[in-house]
């Protein structure tokens, strides 16, 4: 049970960090939306989103209660923004987009280094190893090209407006989204079991 208190409280903070990389993106390309709605804030009641906050991570957690380790996924609250107070709304939206999975990939290469560099026992390595587990599985998940994920702005911004490939994610994003829940999440795991070997070899 300690271990699963531990690895969401670990998600929440990484949520949580993840959010406030769009908002605060968002305000350095010159949108106050988030700053003046209050969410550049720690305060995760500005953030959280009962289900993809807590309800889902707390039962992806359970697979730990028998020594199997989960893929730990979710969301948080949309950080707001507004693309007309953007000076490219389109490549804006993708920065902003970006923003919460690179924040999550710093935090994993961070927690790696300090894992290869510093001198800690292995209850504290054991920590940092879930650390970098967490915030990768956040950032592959959320770059799944696919409503409401990052992914799909970032590809957006790739893309010319009126694009039909755009047109179709959007039209179907929920059953998209629900079929990747139930059938892909294999893949995200696999990403993520590449990229924690590279980084914590």
């Amino acid at each position: 049970m300690a271990i699963i208190i531990f690895q969401f409280a670990v998600f929440i903070v990484s949520v949580i960090v993840h959010e406030i990389s769009h908002g605060a993106v968002a305000y350095w390309l010159g949108d106050e939306t988030a700053y003046r709605m209050g969410r550049l804030t720690m305060n995760p009641i500005s953030h959280i989103d009962p289900v993809g906050s807590v309800v889902l991570p707390l039962l992806l957690s359970i697979p730990l209660l028998f020594g199997v380790q989960p893929v730990i996924i979710g969301w948080a609250k949309p950080v707001p923004y507004n693309p007309n107070n953007l000076k490219n709304p389109k490549s804006g939206a993708g920065l902003i987009a970006w923003a919460g999975p690179a924040s999550n990939i710093l935090i994993a290469c961070v927690f790696a280094g300090m894992l290869a560099s510093l001198p800690i026992g292995a209850q504290m390595a054991g920590a940092f190893q879930y650390v970098v587990l967490i915030n990768l599985m956040l950032a592959i998940f959320n770059l799944v090209p696919i409503p409401p994920l990052d992914g799909s702005k970032i590809l957006a911004a790739f893309l010319p407006h009126y694009s039909p490939i755009i047109s179709f994610i959007e039209r179907n994003s929920m059953v998209l989204l629900l079929a990747f829940l139930f059938f892909g999440l294999s893949a995200v795991q696999m990403v993520v079991g590449i990229l924690y070997g590279v980084l914590v070899p």
